[in-house]
């Protein structure tokens, strides 16, 4: 069992920035997909980024441009660094890492984002 705990979340101000942090419970490999989702009231949970272990990243479009994910598989852990950041950005964010060959999905407790002035 993988079990993520995040860290990062909080209040900011729109243009703000926050670093959001994920780590794992134990050692994450090459075949083991990291990245994070987010979820606003009423809303079904969206991905924001992912990454694989050779560094590709995969954003999602209302975050491009904005958001940088990155990870360290030594440290067992995958970041989000989010700029300039809007209110339609509050959510509670989860980190996630998922089997890139099998069917096996973690997922962490969730850290809330609130943008707001």
């Amino acid at each position: 069992q993988v079990q993520l705990v995040e860290s990062g979340g909080g209040l900011v101000q729109p243009g703000g920035s926050l670093g959001l942090s994920c780590a794992a419970s134990t050692s994450v490999f090459s075949l083991w997909i990291m990245g994070w989702y987010r979820q606003r009231p009423g809303n079904q949970r969206e991905l924001v980024a992912s990454i694989a272990d050779g560094g590709r990243a995969t954003y999602a479009d209302f975050v491009k441009g904005r958001f940088t994910i990155s990870r360290d598989n030594a440290k067992e852990r995958v970041d989000l660094q989010m700029n300039n950041l809007k209110p339609e950005d509050t959510a509670v964010y989860y980190c996630n890492v998922r089997h890139a060959m099998i069917s096996v999905t973690y997922w962490g407790q969730g850290t809330q984002v609130t943008v707001s002035s």
